[in-house]
């Protein structure tokens, strides 16, 4: 199977560069050149939209978008002014499903199909396998099944959770209960470090709940790696980025009237540390972002 995969960001990068390794003719298109240039695994090179379609000119037009929310809306027009009826166009990054459900239906009104596919694993993605979320048609899920199988190896997995948007629905709740996972360990290393124990060793802390204890994650897991690599968090300003998935998950809450307190929590603490209200906890929560995602340390810096 051919697929042209367009955004070549952390992720994106290593979704080429596994489907190239797992023996599909993968096309790698960016919208900034640079990252074209880099690319270091057997894919075609396509600096523009054309030249990527020209490759794909004897078959089905497969696309796979790893590109921002931000810029989805456009970046999607465009495509869609080029690629034939019967393409399949795959939404891979972190977009609100409710933008996703229209998305669908402008893609569906050209002829074609659109999946929505929350893609998880961060940097590590390439090595240990993707989770991997998916909505939308059916049988263009079917299709595409092959590539989702090859991301998800070794250790990864992937499914089919419904109609467009659905994918992106259970993502979206997935990061969002990440904020709150996350928020709970960085409180409990901060107690650790601040309670009435002087010189507890976090790292050490770490490693024992991760063997046997009902904390065990691979959220811990990066934390304590975060305290051995840099004990006092020396460096780390302490400002936690969101990127909406949470902000999301939390206006669907209200509407529904569901209860998310921990997740509300969560997503307070990382705006008030963008107002400077920053600590040990705010500090650990950048660095373990840093860790499985790749995301910057210091994101005001």
């Amino acid at each position: 199977m051919k697929i042209i995969v367009s955004g070549l960001g952390r992720m994106g990068n290593q979704i080429a560069h596994k489907l190239a390794d797992a023996g599909f003719e993968v096309v790698a298109n960016n919208r900034s050149p640079e990252k074209i240039d880099s690319v270091n695994y057997d894919a075609q090179k396509a600096y523009s939209k054309q030249e990527a379609l020209k490759f794909m000119a004897d078959g089905r037009v497969v696309l796979w978008m790893m590109i921002s929310d931000t810029a989805m809306e456009a970046e999607l027009a465009k495509w869609l002014e080029l690629v034939p009826a019967g393409s399949i166009i795959i939404d891979g990054g972190n977009s609100d499903f409710r933008l996703t459900q229209k998305r669908a239906q402008a893609v569906a009104d050209k002829g074609s199909a659109y999946l929505d596919v929350g893609t998880s694993g961060g940097v590590w993605g390439y090595k240990n396998g993707f989770s991997l979320m998916a909505g939308g048609d059916k049988q263009a899920y079917d299709v595409i099944e092959p590539v989702l199988k090859a991301l998800a190896a070794p250790g990864g997995a992937y499914g089919h959770f419904g109609p467009s948007g659905a994918g992106h629905f259970v993502k979206m709740t997935h990061n969002a209960i990440e904020y709150g996972m996350m928020e709970s360990l960085a409180e409990g290393y901060r107690l650790l470090k601040e309670g009435p124990f002087e010189d507890i060793d976090l790292a050490l802390a770490g490693q024992v709940w991760q063997h046997g204890s009902v904390v065990v994650s691979w959220l811990n897991e990066l934390a304590a790696s975060a305290l051995a690599d840099n004990p006092q968090l020396n460096g780390i300003d302490g400002v936690v980025a969101e990127t909406g998935e949470a902000r999301w998950a939390l206006e669907v809450a209200k509407q529904m009237n569901i209860p998310a307190p921990a997740i509300q929590t969560s997503f307070d603490v990382r705006l008030a540390s963008q107002k400077g209200q920053v600590s040990f906890a705010t500090k650990l929560l950048a660095a373990i972002r840093n860790k499985f995602g790749g995301h910057d340390i210091n994101p005001q810096g």
